[in-house]
């Protein structure tokens, strides 16, 4: 199949649902060789994920792993990975990485136990740390990082204080690795969507006042002011995985457009 991404091997964390399946199957509409489809527990959803992307003419492998098990998930996902990239393509190398699983508990500050927050530190911010340094190596020249982040933190959010701060870390990790990539031509970016209708948020989003402030956020300056749906992750690929996208840069912060060590806002 030929395409923007043609002959691309890429592993999506959390590609069995939501925001990661959208990105996974906009990556084999592409044109990618192979997609590894990584879940945390529910197979039968990675499993129909993998048809609906190899009935696209692209290759991939369901990968299950629990993040709160951290490093030792990142080497497991890692070795799955090289094996069945090498059973697809002959090759074990990879080019784009989407740390993009996670978990967002709409907890305040005084009911957070610490069993939540170090879940959400765990699989926010130390797994896909782990799971970067695990693949560094196979990750081809002019390859790219894209840790997956969130509007929320860039505005004030007393109703997830330990989620927003778990991406922080990702984001400050997205910055500090990028210079470390940028010998071989990769880069490592942030996307950052606003409030996304995906199961992991139905709970959340379903009383109207939530509705309601649901527009609020880092891209509320634009007009058209929305909740994100999954397609609207599309521009992730437009925006840090093209070729032609990787050197343009707008200034005005309401239209950024990523250079390694930048932000992407995702709304819409």
């Amino acid at each position: 199949m030929s395409g923007r991404l043609s002959n691309k091997v890429a592993l999506v964390t959390g590609g069995s649902r939501g925001i990661g399946r959208a990105v996974a199957l906009a990556f084999a509409k592409e044109g990618a060789a192979f997609i590894g489809v990584h879940y945390a527990s529910n197979k039968e959803a990675a499993d129909a994920t993998v048809r609906d992307i190899e009935a696209l003419g692209t290759r991939a492998v369901a990968i299950g792993a629990d993040l709160r098990d951290a490093k030792t998930a990142a080497d497991s996902i890692a070795g799955t990975f090289r094996a069945g990239a090498l059973a697809a393509t002959g090759k074990a190398g990879l080019d784009i990485l989407v740390n993009n699983a996670g978990i967002a508990v709409a907890t305040p500050l005084a009911q957070t136990s610490e069993a939540t927050f170090d879940d959400l530190m765990t699989i926010n911010f130390k797994a896909p740390f782990f799971l970067i340094q695990a693949l560094a190596n196979d990750i081809r020249d002019d390859g790219r990082i894209i840790n997956v982040s969130t509007g929320f933190t860039r505005i004030a959010a007393p109703t997830h204080p330990a989620y927003a701060a778990s991406k922080g870390a990702l984001e400050t990790l997205t910055l500090a690795l990028a210079p470390d990539f940028a010998s071989r031509g990769i880069t490592v970016n942030s996307v950052m969507p606003g409030v996304t209708e995906t199961d992991m948020n139905a709970d959340w989003l379903a009383t109207d006042a939530r509705r309601r402030g649901s527009i609020v956020g880092v891209f509320a300056c634009r007009p058209a002011c929305r909740r994100g749906r999954r397609h609207h992750l599309r521009r992730l690929r437009r925006r840090t995985v093209d070729d032609g996208a990787v050197h343009r840069r707008h200034r005005r912060r309401s239209d950024l457009k990523h250079v390694s060590r930048k932000w992407e806002p995702a709304s819409g």
